[in-house]
């Protein structure tokens, strides 16, 4: 391969979301990286509008909810509004369960907050080098490493850069997917949509009612930031260079309203559906958008996204420090693809829903429907809107995982219900260690032993594996279904890996549970 200018362990090409979550856990992990961007800056535009309860669980172990929740809106915005137009009643309403109140599930709650409010959050939570305005435009896969090619976009100098492996999170249009040929599967782009982020007072018509997203027939209203600001989505039109945005916005807030619309920006964007193929090819690995596009409504694409960083980085971490084994990457595909197949069904049933809200009051009107709007009966329960068997869970079955010969049955509706559960795969289930301490607060960059009877526990060889042994208190072994000498092996990712109900029955239980777990030889 030819010289690099630059060598470092992984090399991340997006600077969304996913690709600046990733940068800060890898640095948790003391892994060298550099992350490139083709845009010049950040994003202006606020894109995703939801971090749900699983995504603050993992910027809460980085330090980074209370920053987050900070600069976001109040709970009570966690709710969505069906009206004629803006000014109009609500003919249905729905809160975002996880959102719009503490829940029993979780030491925090998911917040609305605009992607623009959440970026410039998480590129100062580490200090490891990001290029803007440069793009990648080649990279060769070696037998040891990656060789990329990036040009910077204003200069037009290009530069090499040689990393262990390369994670793309550059989009649903990604280069690197397209490049390596990964085909996708669903029903790919669905529809164009513009986004005018603009200014203009309408307190009087959703101060005292407020939510995060507005649907009426004229398009969606969206506030941006607790201080001001409001987005309009709608439709693309078909000139879009003759179109008068500011009427445009004026006239789909309703011909009562009678609001000038001050137009900050707009931006035009198609939305896509589908999953890739493949999250791996090689040393490259696939993660975001670039891995699966999921429609807007419920949230759920970012979030997707930023769990695939969090399933990820720690296999990464293992590999390069030399802990775990290369196939453990393998892994990652094995457990998030059929993630990314189930968030996909879920948006898409949650955009036939919103349509079909939408469709009975169309129906209404168009009988002679009441200036005062009937209300609409929802097409779902709180429960199904609130998703919580999608957000906590889902179950991972891999070689990541040492099975303890129960496989418990797969629920039947992941994303209405979730069961807590600390069997093997699943997300170890929050509960208080402490005031303000929970059991997700125990994990990190190590693997937990989670168990009443720490002592046996405590004797055995963990190393080279990074390990911390927990005590739980009995009540809580008896939540979780664990006998008195049991244990729980979590995963840096807060799913349990392993499980036994009695103490190690020799030497190396541990040691060969860990190596099982992160396809190791070290202990086989």
């Amino acid at each position: 391969m030819p010289v690099a200018n630059t060598e470092v362990d992984v090399l991340i090409v997006g600077g969304g979301p996913v690709g600046l979550t990733a940068r800060a856990l890898l640095e948790r992990w003391d892994v060298r990286t550099l992350l490139v961007e083709k845009r010049r800056e950040l994003s202006p535009f606020p894109r995703s509008r939801l971090v749900n309860a699983r995504s603050m669980e993992i910027y809460r172990q980085l330090g980074l909810a209370a920053d987050i929740a900070a600069g976001a809106f109040a709970p009570e915005f966690g709710r969505v509004r069906f009206r004629d137009t803006l000014y109009d009643s609500d003919f249905a309403t729905a809160a975002m369960v996880g959102v719009n109140a503490p829940i029993p599930e979780s030491p925090v709650i998911g917040v609305v907050t605009s992607q623009d409010r959440l970026e410039p959050t998480l590129l100062a939570a580490a200090d490891a080098p990001v290029r803007f305005g440069v793009e990648l435009i080649d990279l060769t896969e070696g037998p040891e490493s990656v060789l990329a090619v990036l040009v910077d976009r204003r200069s037009g100098e290009e530069t090499r850069v040689r990393a262990r492996y390369v994670v793309a999170a550059d989009g649903a249009n990604s280069t690197i997917r397209q490049r390596l040929g990964i085909g996708t599967t669903g029903p790919g782009a669905m529809a164009g949509f513009s986004t005018v982020v603009f200014d203009a007072d309408l307190s009087r018509w959703c101060a005292e009612q407020p939510a995060g997203v507005y649907f009426t027939a004229h398009g969606s209203f969206a506030p941006l930031y607790p201080e001001g600001g409001w987005a309009w989505f709608g439709p693309t039109p078909e000139d879009t260079a003759q179109v008068d945005w500011p009427d445009l916005v004026s006239r789909a807030l309703g011909p009562g309203a009678e609001v000038r619309a001050e137009v900050v920006r707009v931006q035009h964007w198609v939305m896509n559906a589908f999953v890739a193929e493949r999250f791996r090819h090689g040393r490259i690995l696939l993660a975001g958008d670039a891995a699966h596009a999921i429609p807007v409504f419920g949230g759920m694409g970012m979030n997707a996204g930023v769990a695939d960083a969090h399933n990820l980085c720690w296999k990464l971490a293992g590999v390069l420090h030399g802990w775990a084994g290369p196939g453990v990457l393998d892994t990652y595909e094995t457990e998030r693809l059929p993630v990314a197949h189930l968030t996909l069904r879920q948006a898409v049933a949650n955009t036939q829903l919103a349509l079909h809200v939408l469709g009975r009051r169309r129906e209404q009107l168009q009988a002679g429907g009441a200036a005062a709007p009937e209300q609409v009966e929802l097409p779902w329960s709180d429960r199904y809107f609130a998703q919580l068997g999608l957000v906590f869970g889902v179950t991972y079955r891999s070689d990541a995982i040492l099975g303890d010969g129960h496989v418990p049955p797969e629920p039947s509706d992941v994303g209405t219900d979730y069961v807590p559960t600390a069997e093997p795969g699943h997300r170890m289930p929050h509960l208080w260690l402490a005031p303000d301490r929970s059991t997700l607060d125990a994990f990190g960059e190590w693997f937990t032993l989670l168990t009443a009877d720490p002592v046996p526990w405590q004797q055995q060889a963990a190393a080279p594996w990074p390990l911390r042994v927990e005590t739980l208190a009995r009540e809580h072994a008896d939540v979780c279904g664990l006998p008195p000498q049991g244990a729980l092996l979590i995963r840096p990712d807060g799913h349990v890996g392993a499980r036994w109900g009695d103490r190690p029955s020799k030497d190396s239980t541990l040691r060969e549970a860990l190596a099982t777990t992160t396809g190791s030889t070290s202990a086989r």
